[in-house]
């Protein structure tokens, strides 16, 4: 089996073809959580034939995240998620390179770790990651496509690209947003995978350039009432 064969029903596409395969191949990204968003991304991002994909997470896999967090089984349980991470992706590519970040992106690693990367991917789960990926995407000129969910529905932008748009636009109340104690919050195992999906799918149309970007735009999608907009940001 050849690299032709494995990626044949992407090539065939004209808005892909053969260039825009290269430009996934030659693509370094960068996912910030491996968790249910993260496992639906880098899930895809492998499938796809990206060349590069680095993975921060500072978490170990635990019994409850195997309801939405499809790259993990039990018997990784307990293991580091960039380790268990690694090996579930490298089952499927031999063809991408996988970066871990054991720590996760922090404040003293975020300029070195994001500056090796063509694409960010938010897959975290609080405020003060996106700040710190916002922030650092725009001192070092990366674009990155952010992705939350709750309960039944979750949302996806792309940030810092022709735009110009930031985080910090959609949500300025940056102080009081930090602030706020973590909870823990339910959400039904598929909707990570829908908005992990987007997310993909936003980064390959990034690295490739086809499509309608959600540069500086906002898609929300109610998964329980199946209702979905997209709203322009500034």
């Amino acid at each position: 089996m050849t690299s032709n064969d494995r990626y044949a029903r992407q090539t065939m596409l004209p808005e892909i073809g053969e260039e825009g395969q290269k430009k996934l191949r030659d693509a370094s990204v960068l996912i910030v959580g491996a968790g249910g968003l993260g496992s639906a991304v880098a899930t895809y991002l492998t499938g796809a034939g990206v060349g590069t994909i680095g993975i921060a997470d500072h978490d170990t896999v635990g019994i409850s995240n195997l309801q939405r967090q499809t790259l993990y089984t039990e018997k990784q349980i307990g293991l580091p998620k960039t380790v268990a991470a690694k090996d579930r992706l490298a089952a499927m590519s031999s063809e991408t390179t996988f970066l871990t970040f054991p720590e996760g992106l922090t404040p003293e690693n975020a300029a070195e770790t994001v500056s090796r990367f063509d694409l960010v991917i938010d897959c975290c789960d609080n405020f003060t990651t996106r700040f710190l990926i916002d922030d650092t995407c725009h001192a070092v000129g990366k674009p990155w496509v952010h992705g939350c969910i709750g309960a039944f529905g979750g949302q996806v932008a792309v940030f810092n690209l022709t735009a110009g748009c930031r985080y910090s636009d959609l949500y300025p109340d940056r102080d009081h947003l930090c602030s706020l104690p973590q909870t823990t919050k339910g959400v039904v195992g598929y909707v990570p995978g829908v908005i992990g999906c987007l997310q993909a799918g936003e980064a390959i149309k990034v690295i490739t350039g086809f499509g309608e970007i959600l540069d500086g735009k906002l898609f929300a999608i109610d998964c329980k009432e199946m209702t979905a907009n997209t709203l322009t940001i500034i």
